[in-house]
């Protein structure tokens, strides 16, 4: 019988993550479940049947991100695979001064919280010559969205770094992915005033990904509308995208991530 897959997940308590973890432990998966919200993570923890651990942790807290992944491989050795789910999404408007606070949060969850999430476990898994390293983008960081800059700037630099680092895993054996997701119900697109095409639900973007994941690809768009979607958005010249996002609907600010 072969062993288990050891996985470890950040942003496990809610929205994507979750649902990722409810698959893998529907697989029998070994989990290490991380979020910052104590109470959501401990009521994932009592739905799964599968060997599990719970870290309370804020992924901006690098100390603590060491700590949980030490404890993870001291327990149960180097991971299969290590997803980087964490986020979070609201509006901001460069013009309020206040939102500058907005924005170096963002980009603390989104990006740094992901490197605070991968750096403990690369080496391991470098030198165990295995394991699949998965960060989660977004179609949001194709292009600036209005009224979302702060969301838009950090998923194009979590696509970017995710860029860097599968180059520099390049023949170690360790496969490294970019998940660019479109529109997900989850709490945080709850809030959004306008219409979200090809809108899937957290439980059918899990199994995507997790298939995608499966067969080793280096980076994915879903839902499949969305990839075609985004190439256009991608290669739009700006005179036509600037006329067509001009006047698009905002998402709420928020200034309290």
């Amino acid at each position: 019988m072969p062993e288990p897959l050891k996985v470890f997940i950040t942003g496990a308590s809610s929205g994507l993550g979750k649902a990722i973890a409810l698959r893998y432990a529907n697989q029998g998966a070994i989990l290490g479940l991380v979020s910052r919200n104590n109470n959501k993570l401990n009521q994932l923890a009592s739905e799964i049947k599968t060997k599990s651990i719970c870290y309370p942790v804020d992924v901006r807290n690098f100390s603590a991100m060491q700590t949980a992944s030490q404890d993870f491989m001291a327990r149960y050795g180097v991971p299969d695979i290590v997803i980087a789910c964490a986020g979070a999404s609201c509006g901001n408007l460069t013009e309020h001064a206040e939102d500058i606070a907005v924005f170096q949060s963002l980009l603390d969850i989104n990006v740094n919280g992901m490197v605070k999430t991968f750096q403990p476990f690369v080496r391991a898994m470098r030198e165990a010559k295995r394991g699949s390293i998965v960060g989660i983008a977004s179609v949001a960081g194709f292009r600036g969205l209005p009224g979302a800059s702060a969301y838009s700037a950090s998923k194009a630099a979590v696509i970017s770094y995710m860029e860097s680092l599968r180059v520099e895993m390049h023949n170690s054996g360790v496969h490294v992915m970019t998940i660019c997701p479109g529109y997900i119900k989850t709490p945080m697109t709850a809030i959004n005033p306008y219409p979200m095409p090809f809108i899937l639900s957290a439980e059918q973007a899990a199994d995507k990904i997790i298939r995608a994941i499966h067969r080793k690809q280096h980076f994915i768009t879903i839902p499949w509308q969305m990839a075609i979607t985004g190439f256009f958005l991608k290669h739009m010249p700006n005179w036509v995208y600037d006329i067509l996002f001009a006047k698009a609907p905002h998402k709420p600010r928020n200034l309290h991530i």
